[in-house]
């Protein structure tokens, strides 16, 4: 299953070029986007890791190993420790977030977690 909220929209993000915003009120808990992905084994993994597309990879299963590219919206958004949604394959409001708002997920992959990632983050 695919699905994009349709009230969602990618638009300039200032100092970190696109992001998705969203036109509507949105309540905590709902889910807005599913995304098909597309897993690669631990070889394509390390090949990725040489190329931009790294940072747009996904970690995959518990041994962290192989990686996913999702598709639709999800690549997309952009990080912060305070996110305001969850990625699990789909993305999960963790508050109601306000028309206008920029959606973020927390790149360590939950929402809380405050471990210093490969860039400068906010």
């Amino acid at each position: 299953m695919f699905m994009i909220a349709p009230y969602l929209r990618i638009l300039p993000a200032k100092n970190m070029g696109q992001g998705v915003f969203t036109t509507e009120d949105i309540p905590a808990k709902k889910v807005i986007e599913i995304s098909p992905v597309l897993v690669m084994s631990y070889d394509e993994r390390v090949a990725l890791d040489k190329v931009k597309l790294h940072d747009y990879i996904f970690e995959w299963n518990s041994s962290q190993k192989q990686c996913c590219v999702a598709w639709g919206y999800v690549s997309i958004y952009n990080h912060s420790y305070e996110s305001n949604c969850e990625y699990e394959i789909r993305i999960l409001t963790m508050r109601p977030i306000k028309s206008g708002e920029q959606l973020f997920i927390n790149y360590n992959g939950t929402f809380n977690n405050k471990k210093p990632l490969w860039f400068d983050a906010i």
